[in-house]
């Protein structure tokens, strides 16, 4: 299972509320909670609210003379022709899932890998979801697909309706182009499957009462032959009800022929239990529980530890990758692990993704993209750099174990993203796409700082300005972060932004506080659980950094971030309302004190702790946004803004804190999107709807009337 894997199934959680058996006790609702009915997901009096409130911010915002522009500006660079076809390796064939005006649900389509270095490829359509989504009376959103290996000619296809989590799995034949017809067809739930071969599955899915976890996750593994029902599917693993995530099965196979079914069991959501599936059975391996398995390489099985980890005399440190033989983890002997990569305190792992006889290895080093090659051999593993622009994030978009054909895409703050081939026999990379400029980077530079914390612990951020910027504290400057989950937060085009916003001369900031992945899990540790608050102080540092250079002020200075970065924003808004003018929370976690009994919030406790353990309820209690809105206080105005097909985090936070700042006759704007999903993503209108609305919030408050 590689870390793209994982980061799937973090997107299959629902909605669901802790019921079952063997489930826990209820979260009770506190005394001083009059907005509980706002809980109720797509409750009549609830989303007769969510109307209203709707119809007085989209006359302030979509009201406003610049929004049209934005709009407009927003959906032609969304829906740009000239944008990269980021490619997918399929069957000696380059795949495509791309959307358009023309195509804003998405087509999934092909080239030979000839066509596709042209500059204007011929594509093939195999899958136009937006004829779907009309013949059918549903809006499908693409969620991927799941490949049969090693013939890669079927597919189990993952639509979600509406840009929800859970999704329907549709066999489809790539080299048809059509749905088979009497194929697999497994009705919508939070799932993940694997092909064992073409005519049997390993499925992890809501089987019925008992076979999910607290947040919806399903526990129970089946195997399912061509032909069965559901219900004659047969059980080979269940993990418990107590699960923070799923249990999941996947495949490894490498470009040597070796190939063998896994299950990686969610204990808590950074723990794991690893097992391999047998003949005889499922076995668990003596692999640590903080680590990933991310692919195979002639026979090697690739480990990425999240703790220290020692077995046979050799100990692996945390944040670093390993290989072990797959015959030794059949053969169930003791493993003695080779080290392929170590980082230093100032690097983290990226990317490790297998081609057919090596390995690309993405890091960040302090912030800064880095790709090398390792490549097995008699005497160990070796390294190879891999020479590629400075100063970007390097991602690996493409690679097969069918090949050592790759590409990586390179992107920084100025430099629209580039699309690079190369090949493990002659690593020296080509550049066989870019990007157009999507905004007026002239006068623009980008610079590096270091803001010390309230621990005398350094936080680096990014920020793009103007090379004349006035070092008055006048620049209107909006600055985002995430911190948490070990999820990096690292440059990026920023092409809609740059456009909106500093083509008009304005500023932006990218914070690297801790809780993220930026350094490696001992980052993330130092603000996990009761530590939190040493991220909310790391951003808090940033800001007043900033300040400090006089490259912006409180005035002109706004914040804005989603998901756990919509957290961190409701506690900066709470914490430090002095700090900042604008702030834009997104899709957010706010109601810390109910959290785990709202959608998908009960797998998050090994990130943010539990009120069911009193130091953790009485830590949650001091930072929960909804608990800490205090009357008469002078807040800026925020923009809060959700999705009702938000099955993972659910719209319940961001309604009932809206609605409490209501109460306490407190200035707001609340937004909710009755599509998709947790990312705001069921087509690219929506997406350019919502960056127009943002835009007018900050300009607005950060520009003027």
């Amino acid at each position: 299972m590689n870390r793209r894997h994982v980061k799937r199934i973090l997107t299959l959680v629902s909605a669901a509320l802790l019921t079952g058996a063997g489930a826990p006790p209820a979260i009770p609702v506190p005394a001083d909670d009059p907005f509980v009915w706002l809980e109720d997901w797509t409750g009549p009096r609830a989303m007769q609210w969510v109307e209203t409130e709707n119809v007085a911010t989209v006359k302030v915002l979509q009201g406003d003379p610049r929004y049209a522009g934005y709009h407009a500006q927003a959906l032609a660079i969304a829906s740009a022709k000239d944008r990269i076809a980021m490619p997918s390796l399929i069957d000696g064939r380059v795949f495509n899932f791309w959307r358009d005006a023309d195509h804003p649900q998405g087509i999934w389509r092909f080239t030979s890998a000839a066509d596709y270095a042209s500059a204007s490829p011929n594509w093939t359509t195999v899958l136009d979801l937006d004829a779907l989504s009309k013949a059918e009376g549903r809006k499908w959103v693409w969620k991927g697909a799941s490949l049969l290996d090693p013939e890669e000619r079927l597919a189990l296809v993952h639509l979600s309706d509406g840009g929800e989590d859970a999704v329907a799995l549709r066999e489809f034949d790539l080299r048809a182009g059509r749905f088979v017809g009497g194929g697999f067809d497994i009705p919508t739930s939070k799932q993940d499957v694997a092909w064992i071969d073409g005519d049997t599955l390993l499925l992890a899915r809501d089987w019925g009462a008992g076979t999910t976890t607290a947040s919806g996750y399903p526990f129970v593994v089946k195997r399912l032959k061509r032909g069965q029902p559901l219900s004659a599917a047969t059980e080979i693993f269940r993990g418990a009800h107590e699960d923070q995530l799923m249990s999941a099965p996947y495949i490894l196979s490498d470009g040597a022929g070796h190939r063998a079914a896994f299950i990686q069991r969610g204990v808590t959501f950074f723990g794991f239990e690893h097992l391999l599936v047998t003949g005889d059975g499922v076995k668990k391996l003596p692999l640590p529980a903080k680590s990933s398995i991310v692919g195979m390489v002639d026979g090697q099985v690739l480990i990425r530890t999240s703790e220290d980890w020692t077995s046979g005399g050799v100990t692996v440190a945390q944040g670093a990758l390993a290989s072990v033989p797959l015959a030794a983890l059949e053969a169930g002997e003791a493993l003695r692990p080779l080290i392929l990569f170590t980082p230093n305190a100032r690097q983290s792992i990226d990317g490790v993704v297998a081609m057919k006889s090596r390995v690309i290895l993405t890091i960040n080093d302090n912030v800064r993209g880095r790709a090398i090659l390792l490549t097995p051999g008699d005497k160990g593993w070796t390294s190879t750099p891999v020479t590629l622009p400075d100063n970007a994030t390097i991602s690996t978009v493409a690679a097969t174990d069918r090949s050592d054909t790759a590409y990586l895409s390179v992107a920084g703050f100025l430099a629209p993203t580039t699309l690079w081939a190369i090949d493990a026999a002659d690593p020296a990379p080509r550049q066989v796409k870019a990007t157009p400029a999507r905004f007026d980077a002239a006068g623009l530079i980008v610079e590096q700082f270091e803001a010390v914390s309230s621990d005398g612990v350094k936080i680096p951020y990014f920020i793009v300005h103007r090379k004349d910027i006035p070092l008055d504290g006048s620049t209107p400057t909006i600055m985002t972060a995430y911190g948490g989950f070990e999820i990096s937060n690292t440059p990026s085009y920023p092409a809609i932004t740059g456009k909106l916003w500093l083509e008009r001369g304005n500023s932006f900031v990218l914070a690297n506080i801790r809780g993220g992945g930026e350094f490696g899990p001992a980052w993330h540790e130092a603000g996990r659980k009761t530590k939190r608050q040493i991220i909310y102080d790391d951003f808090a540092a940033v800001a007043r950094d900033i300040f400090a250079r006089k490259l912006s002020s409180p005035a002109k200075f706004g914040i804005y971030g989603g998901s756990n970065g919509g957290l961190l924003m409701g506690v900066a808004f709470n914490q430090h309302p002095e700090l900042w003018n604008a702030v834009v929370i997104q899709v957010p976690l706010l109601d810390m004190i109910r959290y785990e009994a709202i959608a998908a919030g009960a797998s998050w406790v090994d990130e943010y702790g539990s009120v069911r353990v009193p130091e953790e309820k009485a830590f949650l209690e001091t930072i929960s946004p909804y608990a800490n809105i205090k009357r008469g206080v002078k807040y800026p105005m925020p923009y809060v803004w959700t999705t009702t097909k938000d099955d993972r985090v659910g719209p319940q936070h961001a309604r009932k804190f809206a609605a409490r700042l209501k109460d306490y006759g407190l200035p707001y704007l609340f937004y909710e999107d009755t599509a998709g999903g947790h990312s705001g993503d069921a087509d690219i209108e929506q997406g350019a709807r919502l960056q127009a609305m943002q835009m007018v919030y900050f300009a607005r408050a950060l520009e003027g009337e």
